[in-house]
């Protein structure tokens, strides 16, 4: 059984063994109840004699049934403490270890399973699911299994004192358990549906809020808060209906439970009056009936709760599937060349973003990628950071094939530089350090000014402590950009690809830029997607792309001779820089 438990819900051997103790402590815990209705059954049953019988002795021993009593208590309070700390306790610290891992595991995985991804998504998973997952192992499954276990403790004791009372005790508990796992389906399927209503509420306030800009610019509020309002009622309407049809069915289960306290008060009298039974064992079991059920009920819930559960596992599982990126850890390059070699790759299996592509960029090379919006320029310098998995073909870098190279070892030896900069909400003198982590403050300042960056950041009130808001909110986009460039020369990476990092800033900024990269690219690996056509006029070499092909490639004299897309681009690009309003 617990070899299927940890399989399941995929638990370490420390949550396995937590659980096991939990467990027990709860059969322990159980069991212990049954105690005082025994001592309790007892008392009653010696009155009832003595009523009865008309005896002189009316005695009981109270000090003795007190003394028992208080020692009871005390086990009672010994397994329900151990039950609280093992299983509560120790539940928090897997689920903080659960959180971790999928944390871990998710930093490991390609950008091709984000981009296929909500963050609101990721986000649930990482809380909301976990702490379901968290109240499952320290309430619903210790407590589910405990209870089973210590029912049939209770029930084989109770065949052994009186088979046909047992019988009439527990013969409603597996039908009122029926009704619970027949509808197991029909919960997991309303289950799955709340909870893709509850992400479809999440997805929508994260966009309203990331686009907030948007929404006021072109006056929607009212269309946005419309959808919010309908998103809300809708997850509203399947909680009820979720929670409603659990609760019907454990309304019915538990009715159908009641039936044996019944039952027990019909068989019990006429055993009596037949004399197939004495008082004492009638008592016994008519405060058992009167018991029992209870804990069942709740039994019952947390079999509901654990069905939900699957839901969760199921979810988080999902995440633990995705293939990681894995490879050589210990690896040494003799050069930085980057070789493209028939290399394929799909977002989607129904269309191709890149397509048998073949290039090499030489170490102390530039090399630019050029071509229309949508042709896979950006595409091609992820997948030569082994951002995504490839399809086919081979990425080499130094003659090394990057598939098989650790992903982190790899990228200690990128500096990349996005057109899209994203900071953290932190110090600029920490948002510069991401580049080396050990670099001193001296360090920082020197990489600063060669991106020529220093000037206004002392501008600022706190200088290099200056916090710049979530994403650098604070910063111009040029300031971003360049900080970002800082990053770049501090790391002094051999391999350095640039994303159009110059397409949407003013002239000041562009030169400063432009005097800033060619201070980091001598003698470096450099592969640069251009939006500005002169900027890349004097590469090493220029590659057209096309839908995701190569189309020409050479440099600037020969791609103009030739009068084909790079010619047309060229041609766009000067027309367009004359145009005005």
């Amino acid at each position: 059984m617990f070899n299927y438990l940890q399989a399941k819900y995929d638990l370490s051997n420390e949550g396995l063994k937590s659980l096991k103790k939990g467990i027990l402590f709860s059969v322990l815990s159980n069991l212990s109840i049954m105690i005082p209705i025994f001592l309790l059954t007892k008392v009653l049953s010696k009155m009832l004699d003595v009523v009865t019988m008309n005896s002189s002795d009316t005695s009981v021993n109270v000090i003795g049934y007190t003394i028992i009593g208080v020692f009871v208590l005390f086990i009672m309070f010994v397994f329900s403490y151990y039950q609280y700390t093992i299983t509560y306790v120790n539940t928090y610290e897997e689920s903080s270890k659960r959180r971790i891992q999928i944390a871990e595991h998710l930093r490991k995985l390609p950008l091709s399973f984000f981009a296929k991804k909500d963050l609101s998504d990721l986000t649930s998973t990482i809380m909301s699911d976990c702490a379901g997952f968290e109240h499952a192992f320290s309430h619903a499954i210790p407590q589910f299994y405990g209870s089973i276990i210590s029912t049939v403790i209770i029930i084989l004791a109770l065949c052994v004192l009186n088979f046909k009372m047992a019988i009439a005790v527990f013969w409603v508990a597996p039908f009122a358990f029926f009704i619970i796992f027949i509808s197991r389906k029909l919960q997991a399927k309303f289950g799955k549906k709340h909870m893709e209503k509850k992400l479809s509420v999440s997805d929508t306030i994260q966009e309203t809020l990331e686009l907030i800009q948007e929404i006021q610019a072109y006056n929607i509020q009212n269309e946005h808060g419309n959808l919010i309002d309908y998103r809300l009622e809708e997850a509203e309407k399947s909680q009820n209906k979720s929670e409603l049809l659990t609760a019907t069915l454990l309304t019915v289960a538990q009715m159908f439970l009641r039936l044996g306290l019944a039952t027990v008060i019909v068989v019990g009298n006429n055993m009596i009056i037949n004399q197939d039974t004495d008082l004492f064992t009638y008592i016994l079991f008519l405060i058992v009936a009167s018991m029992i059920y209870d804990p069942l009920s709740q039994t019952m819930n947390n079999l509901a709760q654990i069905f939900n559960t699957d839901i969760i596992v199921e979810r988080l599982k999902t995440v633990y599937n995705e293939p990681i990126l894995e490879g050589d850890k210990n690896i040494k390059f003799e050069n930085f060349d980057i070789e493209f070699k028939n290399v394929g790759f799909a977002y989607d299996k129904n269309k191709n973003t890149i397509n048998n592509l073949d290039f090499k960029a030489k170490q102390g090379e530039k090399i630019a990628l050029v071509g229309f919006s949508g042709s896979g320029k950006s595409t091609v310098l992820k997948l030569a950071a082994r951002f995504h998995h490839i399809n086919k073909g081979k990425i080499f870098v130094g003659g090394k094939d990057i598939s098989n190279i650790d992903e982190t070892s790899l990228l200690n030896y990128y500096s990349i530089v996005f057109q899209n900069v994203l900071l953290f909400d932190n110090t600029i003198m920490e948002n510069i350090r991401l580049g080396k982590k050990e670099a001193t403050d001296d360090e920082v300042i020197k990489a600063a000014k060669l991106a020529n960056c220093h000037e206004f950041i002392i501008g600022l009130k706190d200088g290099y402590n200056t916090k710049i808001g979530e994403n650098g909110r604070l910063l111009s986009g040029g300031e971003k950009q360049r900080i970002s460039i800082a990053r770049a020369i501090l790391k002094d990476a051999p391999i350095i690809l640039l994303d159009e990092i110059t397409s949407s800033l003013d002239v000041e900024n562009e030169i400063l830029i432009q005097e800033a990269i060619s201070r980091i690219i001598k003698g470096k690996t450099v592969i640069i997607v251009a939006h500005k056509m002169k900027t890349i006029q004097n590469c090493d070499n220029i590659i057209v792309m096309k839908d995701g092909s190569k189309v020409e490639e050479g440099v600037h004299e020969e791609l103009m001779d030739k009068k084909g897309v790079y010619y047309k681009l060229w041609n766009i690009q000067n027309k367009s820089s004359d145009w005005a309003l």
